[in-house]
């Protein structure tokens, strides 16, 4: 074998097999030429793990005219590496869909139910190979893909700081957190929070 040909050999091991393949078939990353993720449009067959209503992580809301569901959804084969190791594997990702609620309609008499098309769409991926600290946001607004998140936003800080396990918001997973309780992998950082409470 020449050494041109160990090279691209090496090369080709180096890159993960996930990649570039469509995450339709996979649960996988999937990324454009240019860099951007494509839209990973079959989450709603992933595994759920939760719904917040109303979630804010700053103790001003804003004022808002109607109130909203924010529904979690991870890729099946990173569900299942968390299940049996507590952490998520390189290709993980998480989407949080964001729907509008309404109180009344139809037989509906109290509480809220969500309405309408997701209003918005983040991803967040877990991609050694490609972003600094591991993983990267991405936040759809009606394409097919979508590029990062910038490094500088405040969306990576706050999951670095208060994430119960690597970086993600395993405490919102009533699914997960035991699991992670379990096999120790809750954060140094998350567990100094709760015993402060």
């Amino acid at each position: 074998m020449t050494r041109t040909r160990i090279v691209l050999a090496a090369l080709a091991l180096a890159i993960p097999a996930w990649a570039d393949t469509p995450s339709v078939a996979t649960g996988l990353p999937s990324y454009a030429p240019d860099g951007q993720l494509h839209r990973p449009d079959d989450y709603r067959e992933w595994i759920y793990l939760t719904t917040g209503l109303d979630m804010s992580y700053t103790p001003s809301t804003g004022a808002m005219d109607h109130s909203r569901f924010d529904n979690v959804f991870v890729s099946p084969s990173a569900w299942r590496t968390f299940l049996k190791e507590g952490n998520w594997p390189d290709g993980t990702m998480l989407v949080l869909e964001v729907r509008n609620a309404r109180g009344k309609g139809s037989i509906n008499q109290h509480g809220q139910y969500q309405v309408g098309d997701a209003v918005a769409l983040e991803v967040h991926v877990r991609d050694a190979s490609r972003f600094e600290g591991g993983w990267a946001f991405f936040s759809f607004e009606g394409g097919p893909t979508a590029k990062p998140i910038p490094m500088s936003e405040d969306c990576y800080s706050c999951h670095r700081e208060h994430a119960a396990v690597d970086t993600t918001f395993v405490q919102f997973y009533p699914t997960l957190l035991g699991i992670a309780e379990a096999k120790k992998t809750l954060s140094a950082q998350y567990l100094r929070e709760e015993a402060a409470r």
